[in-house]
């Protein structure tokens, strides 16, 4: 077992890669903790103050300070402060790393693989946990759903990105003390944008896919772009480590980001595709409504591959995983072949709900035009009768993907039902507008195979109301999130209870009731 050893504030400041403006010795005040949040502080804490969305962390400074901060860092000029100020020339780094430090830099001890991409990353990273558990090895993940380390399991928040540098790194920390040796950590583009898992120290790093997503945080799909690339830069940063780092790039090469990630890897990389040559792909795929199967072709070898999970999405994240384990970390082809057959799905990612009826009833992830289309494609192939998708568009989100996601189910469902998704403080009716639009534009028509039904809760039920026997009902976009936001006001839900709650009131059974949400008044 790895003990903690406490840091001085010259300890830790010299121990991290960043540029300050510090000259000549720092007191040997012992720290407790690093944190960005001053409500959090607590005596003998660094406060590190960055500028965020909505607030300017330079501003609470002084309340830090009287909490009991014992340092401050940011990026302004300041003058006079009891404790030391130290500036730097990006906050967020210094954030990332002042933890990492704090906690001894826990990733040099452990094989960190890091999974990044738009869609199917949760997915990924479970596939790729559940290979290293076959293999014997000690592991844990940090995914958008929950942190598992060890033989605890921590909820990682309401919605989903990457935790905070400090909860990253105190939850490295924690399970390198648990003894794990593994750990599988799941990167968005704003946990790498803004340096959370800087310091985490990779040693492989896998991309599932590239596409429109998050554009109104990033600007442009090639700052996205770049934001996802620097899980791979952060390769090179990774120091060499007793039990070895292959610093493995796993790339798909069915996706547009495979040029320009495959151009800016200085390290070593393999490729996947579920169609075409790369370094590991799928033949003789078959697809079910509960199982595909498949055999996995790489260097030097050819496994059978047999999966609860459905659809061409699912294979290549099954191809993602296998390139990770096999290539990236010498796993025997038959082990990650077990590894995958004994995973038995992943909250909200097409999870059936299954309470007696003669129709189907999933809930799904997919909140962006491309995993909506994957889903709904697959979804065709489970059923021979009609397809009813449930889904809506989050506001204070990326405004276009919500045509997109309308045109695409009106193309492919027989009948879309527009309903509320995290609207926050804009306009549901607004959204569902432009949302109807796309829609009407592909042929949907309204009354008939399209509908707007402002309330979630209502949504479900008058699709469920609808489904005859052997049809599909699934409900897209909130998968295993627990609340939905309004205004301000985060609202417990979650689509699999509601889904229960329309399902047992359509067969007059017990079961739980509908979650409330304000669109009920």
């Amino acid at each position: 077992m790895i003990g903690f050893v406490r840091k001085t504030l010259q300890d830790l400041i010299l121990s991290v890669p960043i540029q300050t403006n510090w000259e000549g010795m720092l007191p040997a005040v012992p720290v407790t903790g690093i944190t960005y949040n001053h409500r959090e502080v607590v005596a003998g804490n660094v406060f590190v103050a960055h500028r965020g969305l909505k607030v300017d962390g330079h501003d609470f400074i002084s309340q830090a300070i009287e909490r009991g901060a014992v340092a401050a860092v940011g990026t302004q000029e300041f003058q006079d402060l009891p404790v030391p100020y130290i500036r730097v020339e990006d906050a967020r780094e210094a954030l990332a790393y002042l933890s990492a430090a704090f906690y001894n830099f826990p990733g040099h001890d452990l094989t960190v693989i890091g999974v990044t991409g738009t869609d199917g990353k949760t997915t990924t990273a479970n596939l790729i946990y559940n290979i290293l558990l076959t293999a014997d090895k000690r592991a844990g993940i940090i995914s958008t759903v929950n942190a598992v380390l060890g033989d605890e399991v921590v909820d990682t928040g309401f919605h989903v990105t990457t935790p905070e540098a400090p909860e990253v790194q105190r939850y490295l920390s924690r399970m390198l003390i648990a003894g794990l040796t593994h750990v599988v950590l799941e990167a968005t583009s704003h946990g790498l944008a803004q340096h959370r898992v800087d310091g985490c120290e990779f040693d492989v790093a896998v991309v599932t896919n590239v596409t429109h997503e998050h554009l109104d945080y990033h600007g442009s799909y090639q700052a996205y772009l770049e934001a996802k690339a620097r899980l791979f830069s952060l390769l090179a940063d990774t120091a060499v480590k007793q039990q070895g780092n292959p610093r493995l790039g796993v790339l798909n090469f069915n996706d547009p980001s495979y040029d320009f990630l495959h151009k800016i890897i200085t390290n070593n990389q393999a490729s996947y595709s579920v169609w075409g040559d790369a370094d590991v792909h799928a033949a003789n795929i078959r697809y079910g409504a509960d199982t595909s199967t498949f055999t996995v072709i790489g260097p030097g070898f050819e496994q059978h591959i047999q999966t609860s999970l459905v659809g061409p999405f699912n294979v290549s994240n099954c191809l993602a995983a296998i390139a990770a384990t096999v290539i990236g970390l010498g796993i025997d082809p038959a082990i990650a072949a077990k590894g995958i057959a004994s995973q038995r799905g992943v909250p909200g990612r097409m999870e059936r709900i299954r309470m007696g009826q003669n129709f189907m009833a999933i809930v799904d992830f997919a909140h962006t035009p491309n995993a909506l289309r994957q889903v709904l494609e697959t979804a065709r192939q489970m059923t021979s009768g009609r397809v009813i998708a449930i889904f809506g568009s989050a506001g204070l989100r990326d405004r276009e993907k919500r045509r997109l996601m309308a045109e695409a189910s009106a193309e492919l469902a027989d009948v879309t039902i527009l309903t509320a998704e995290d609207p926050r403080t804009e306009s549901l009716d607004d959204i569902l507008a432009e949302m109807t639009d796309g829609a009407v534009s592909r042929g949907g028509v309204l009354g008939q195979s399209l509908l707007v039904v402002p309330d979630r809760g209502d949504a479900l039920r008058n699709g469920i109301r609808q489904a005859a026997a052997n049809d599909l009902v699934i409900a897209c976009g909130k998968g295993h999130e627990q609340s939905m936001c309004f205004g301000e006001v985060e609202y417990p839900w979650d689509d699999r209870t509601a889904m229960r709650a329309g399902l047992a009131e359509l067969m007059g059974m017990d079961g739980p009731e509908m979650p409330y949400l304000p669109t009920q008044d």
